[in-house]
């Protein structure tokens, strides 16, 4: 299967560069796997297919403000700081913008914007924040050992990373939090559940559909291009999930009782995919996990868990675009995203949503 048949032309004017009001004003793209039939309709009016007993479940990783800003000791010269995954409470895996230049050894002082928004205020270096590079990584991502535990100080020195394709300033970082965000961990958000409102939620279970959650910390691999030409050569990078013991309970009972498992974004898919492997070897009933996942979902995928999916549009060759295409058939998705385009769909992060069911 070669990463190319996962691209498409898309216009530029389409990706979404701020989020709609309120959440459920996007667009809802229905797909169904039975036929091949698409319907269009708005978020707010998912509940007309869903149905009572369905259990959704969401992905409740809070984004943390994982962009930093600093410069190197030696030159002066600025660099743009990406935390991406914690090994301790001073050690961090990170990208660094620009980075080819920066190798072990090198100490980087950090940067405090007393507004955490880029721009609007000018940074001033801290001297109690600083960092040195001990490893260069495999990706070519860097290892800094930061002065202090930089975690707590996030709130005051950091800001919440954008994607790279939204170049419009983001006026309330909580409109890139879902409204159930509760586990800090991620440095992007799952996309799908930003569509949901406090109002929304009750007035679903009010009808009788449940909700539960997991978590997966997202890293940004996760959105990043296949670069491999071939799929199968392409390796995920690990993130941590968790599949919580009440979490299981509610799933078994579902499936037992013949009621719908929905995965509310493709890092819940992930999550509940995740545990699902054990249930091809014999087990009739999903366990609770709590660890590193680097499942790659992509066409010929065995899905165990999930039977609906409500997800955003995606990325060309991306690893999302791919696990969307496993669970549909890629000849659904592509006619799906060539009726979204033609109908100006808006896409990616803060754009518009697909039930496939």
């Amino acid at each position: 299967m070669r990463t190319s048949d996962f691209s498409y032309e898309l216009p530029p004017e389409l990706i979404a560069q701020t989020p709609l009001e309120p959440r459920d004003a996007s667009r809802l793209l229905v797909l169904r796997r039975s036929d091949g039939q698409i319907e269009h309709r708005h978020f707010r009016d998912i509940a007309a297919y869903l149905r009572p007993g369905d259990l959704l479940v969401a992905n409740e990783s809070r984004v943390i403000r994982a962009r930093l800003f600093g410069h190197k000791v030696a030159t002066g010269g600025k660099v743009e700081i990406l935390l991406l995954t914690r090994r301790d409470e001073r050690t961090w895996e990170v990208l660094l913008k620009p980075g080819r230049r920066v190798q072990t050894g090198a100490r980087l002082a950090i940067d405090v914007r007393g507004d955490q928004v880029a721009g609007l205020e000018a940074a001033r270096p801290s001297p109690d924040v600083n960092a040195e590079v001990v490893e260069v990584t495999a990706g070519g991502g860097r290892v800094l050992a930061f002065s202090v535990p930089i975690e707590p100080l996030l709130e005051r020195i950091g800001i919440v990373p954008l994607p790279p394709y939204i170049h419009t300033p983001l006026q309330d970082p909580e409109r890139y939090q879902t409204v159930y965000a509760r586990v800090r961990g991620s440095v992007a958000a799952p996309t799908a559940g930003l569509h949901f409102t406090p109002q929304l939620l009750r007035s679903l279970h009010e009808g009788g559909v449940e909700f539960a959650f997991v978590t997966l910390h997202i890293h940004m691999d996760t959105f990043r291009p296949v670069q491999e030409e071939d799929v199968e050569a392409h390796r995920m990078y690990s993130e941590y999930c968790e599949l919580p013991a009440i979490t299981c309970e509610a799933i078994n009972r579902a499936r037992a009782e013949g009621r719908r498992v929905i995965a509310v974004g493709t890092t819940s898919v992930r999550v509940l995919e995740t545990a699902g492997r054990r249930l091809g070897t014999g087990e009739e009933s999903l366990q609770a996990y709590a660890g590193p996942t680097n499942l790659f979902v992509y066409p010929g995928f065995p899905f165990r868990v999930v039977q609906a999916l409500i997800t955003n549009f995606h990325l060309p060759r991306s690893t999302l675009l791919m696990l969307v295409a496993a669970f549909a058939g890629k000849d659904r998705i592509d006619r799906a995203y060539q009726e979204a385009i033609r109908e100006r769909y808006r896409l990616y992060s803060f754009g518009d949503a697909m039930f496939i069911v």
